[in-house]
């Protein structure tokens, strides 16, 4: 038909025109209109039109260690069609066999497949039974059986298509296989009763999200099924005879036999194994699959290139794998035997850094102190891997860090050539802590590895307590080699939190080493040596111990030394002897005059310090001042004394015209009087002292033709004017401490 429009002329495709709107009333659900459609001479009932098509569509999301979830979407696309396809698409029955009426291609396909897969992909039994009487072809049926395998619920239409005879076998496996991947249970009970052969196998995707697959492998359905953790296929396919000898190259992991060393190679890259190992590699939440197994088909000793099912589920690090064998009677034991080496189950775990596997492999009666070919205990191996919680594990099962392996490496010894210290302390403080008391750290030679020691030397003082608390080991243990105890250890390193728990804990200071070191002694040398006095200074002030020389440590004298006052006081108050010298031959007083403390020798003297001591060097009080307050102070205390005692001195009479004669004079307390005899006269109140001689005195010294100075030599002036002199012995450095005795003492007395 040709249309004139003006000039141009458009012709127009009458027949394209109403076959698209056939299609229009198809996508529609139209009925009438479709079938007002189908009578005209000009229709082309398999006309291709592009429309846009709502279709459902499935995909499998992995998930770890359970059954995939197949969620069913639908995605609205444009794409060709025809009237049937659209007919059967939205299952109208009607229209269907209208369309086929009129010779409608049941075979025709299209992008998104034949009528049949429609009918399959959107579960239109009726229409497909429609169709496969129309005619439907082979591949028209392969593919509608294929995509029924894909989708939950399509048994009765897989059945369908079973009994159209046009299902080739490979065919008819693949879908068998695809059903079983995705737990169709199903279509995979459809598919065997229709005689499919469960034991073959077909090239099939095999998906895994733990641990990570995306191959093809030529599989069985058992097989499928395994992988992608269909319990109930698996029981099904099993109930139904399904070989378990089949092997599969699915592991991602290797081994060398001669060596016994592991490799990862990538999954479907590692040496074909059984279906039981399969089911340990991808191994099910529930554990169901693999106790099917074993319940029924393999020992789990079974050995594979010289392993067992255990040690491939320790080499796949999955502890539920590992808890199930075990469970199910595997050998905890079980030993890998290569020309190099031999190891068992526990080494594997802790080279491999599995707390959770060491820990059901312990609960299951291993050997915790079993050692490889080479010596090493599981110890030692996780030291050497620095598997932190590996070690931490053992320890608190109580593996022995007291072993040497057959190159003399101990477990502390490996992590420290490692450079793990760090890691490997921090692992076993958290064992001791974690068993609060409890024996935890087993060592069978102190010598290797002494735990006390071990955390003595660290800052840890809660794991230090804890320790203690468990009391398995003495806290005045000395090594063999240098005769160290704990406490010495914690000195020598600096640790004052340590050497505190230890201190109070009844450690003893006085403890000698094979150098004659004591833990004062060493402590002495530290850069913090008055963080570890005030400990000891502490202890001494709450235990009340007046043992004052402990192992070096004099707890007086460290108050004075560091001014510590109230201390001090406390001290003297328990009867702390102020005048006893320590190892250097100072007194408390020589300390605390030079740290220049004069409070504190104010403290000392009046509690009787003896300001007079000198020691083997010829040092006292006074020549040890730090400063001129604290000189006074001493010296005070000295004039005081000397004056109060008093001494025989040479008295001058008649203003230095008489004959000098001997006198004991001294100062009275309570009065502030000078006396020499028991007349008032010789009983005087001083209003002055000084040292040396009047001018008045000189005049009449020289008038004797005696002009000479008198070393010691001086004056007291009382209150009534007078002036008396006298000459000491000891030169003028004793005058000057007489003079400021008598004036000392006559302030007191007058003042208070």
């Amino acid at each position: 038909m040709t249309v004139f429009s003006g000039k141009q002329v458009v012709p127009v495709d009458y027949g394209a025109e109403v076959s698209q709107r056939l299609l229009e009333a198809c996508l529609a659900g139209d009925l009438r209109s479709a079938l007002d459609c189908i009578p005209d001479p000009s229709l082309d009932v398999n006309f291709v039109g592009a429309v846009c098509l709502k279709c459902r569509r499935s995909e499998v999301v992995l998930r770890d260690e359970s059954p995939g979830e197949v969620r069913v979407e639908y995605e609205e696309f444009r794409t060709d069609v025809t009237a049937l396809f659209l007919a059967v698409h939205s299952g109208n029955v009607a229209l269907v066999r209208n369309l086929l009426s009129v010779g409608a291609d049941v075979n025709q396909k299209l992008f998104r497949g034949f009528a049949t897969t429609a009918a399959v992909r959107e579960g239109h039994l009726q229409i497909l039974e429609i169709l496969l009487k129309a005619g439907a072809s082979q591949p028209a049926c392969e593919e509608a059986l294929l995509e029924a395998s894909c989708h939950q619920g399509r048994a009765r239409l897989a059945e369908a298509l079973m009994g159209s005879d046009l299902i080739r076998p490979h065919v008819a496996v693949h879908a068998l296989v695809t059903a079983s991947c995705r737990g169709f249970v199903d279509v995979v009970d459809t598919l065997m009763k229709c005689g499919v052969d469960f034991n073959a196998t077909d090239r099939l995707l095999l998906l895994s999200s733990k641990p990570s697959l995306h191959t093809n492998v030529d599989c069985s359905a058992l097989v499928a099924a395994v992988v992608s953790r269909q319990v109930d296929v698996v029981r099904l396919l099993l109930k139904a005879g399904a070989k378990t000898d089949v092997k599969v190259r699915l592991g991602a992991w290797s081994w060398d036999t001669t060596t016994g060393e592991e490799f990862r190679v990538g999954a479907g890259l590692a040496d074909p194994y059984g279906i039981a190992w399969c089911a340990v590699e991808y191994f099910e939440a529930t554990g169901t699959i693999l106790r099917i197994l074993l319940q029924q088909h393999f020992s789990p000793n079974t050995t594979h290139h010289g392993r067992t099912l255990l040690h491939h589920a320790i080499l796949c690090c999955n502890p539920a794998a590992v808890n199930v064998l075990l469970t199910s009677g595997a050998d905890a034991e079980s030993p890998v035997h290569t020309s190099k080496q031999a190891f068992r189950p526990i080494h594997m775990a802790a080279r491999s850094g599995s707390p959770q596997i060491l820990k059901l492999l312990i609960n299951s009666g291993c050997h915790l102190n079993s050692t490889t070919d080479s010596g090493d205990t599981a110890l030692m191996i996780s030291a050497r891997y620095k598997h932190g919680e590996c070690l931490k594990v053992l320890a608190m099962a109580g593996a022995d860090f007291g072993l040497l392996n057959n190159a003399g490496q101990s477990a502390l010894s490996l992590g420290t050539a490692n450079r793990w210290s760090l890691g490997f302390q921090q692992a076993v403080h958290e064992a001791i802590r974690a068993r609060n008391g409890e024996k935890v750290i087993v060592s069978s030679s102190l010598s290797v590895f002494n735990p006390l020691f071990f955390v003595a030397q660290s800052s840890d003082a809660e794991a230090l307590q804890v320790l203690i608390k468990s009391g398995e080991i003495s806290l005045n243990y000395q090594d063999e080699v240098n005769g160290y105890s704990a406490v010495m250890c914690a000195a020598l390193h600096g640790r004052v939190e340590s050497f505190r728990v230890l201190v109070y804990a009844g450690a003893d200071v006085k403890l000698q080493n094979k150098a004659g070191e004591t833990a004062i002694s060493i402590s002495e040398l530290n850069s913090n040596r008055d963080s570890f006095e005030k400990v000891m200074l502490e202890f001494a002030l709450e235990q009340g111990n007046r043992n004052s020389s402990s192992g070096g440590f004099y707890a007086l004298h460290c108050a004075a030394r560091r001014g510590d006052t109230t201390a001090a006081e406390l001290l003297t108050c328990r009867g702390y002897d102020v005048n006893v010298p320590d190892g250097d031959g100072y007194t408390p007083l020589m300390l605390a005059a030079k740290g220049g403390f004069k409070s504190m020798c104010e403290l000392l003297i009046s509690h009787g310090a003896d300001c007079e001591f000198r020691n083997a060097r010829g040092e006292s009080a006074v020549s040890l001042a730090k400063n001129k307050e604290v000189r006074n102070v001493v010296l005070d205390e000295l004039a005081r004394k000397l004056v109060v005692r008093g001494c025989r001195v040479m008295k001058h009479t008649k203003g230095g015209r008489g004959v000098a004669h001997e006198k004991e004079i001294r100062m009275v307390v309570a009065t502030g009087v000078l006396t020499w005899g028991k007349s008032g006269r010789r009983n005087v109140v001083c209003l002055d002292a000084e040292v040396g001689a009047s001018k008045g005195f000189w005049r009449n010294r020289k008038s004797r033709g005696d002009g000479e100075v008198s070393p010691g030599l001086f004056r007291v002036i009382t209150t009534k004017k007078k002036e008396v002199h006298f000459v000491c012995d000891g030169g003028d450095k004793m005058a000057e401490l007489w003079v400021r005795g008598i004036k000392l003492v006559t302030r007191e007395a007058i003042c208070g």
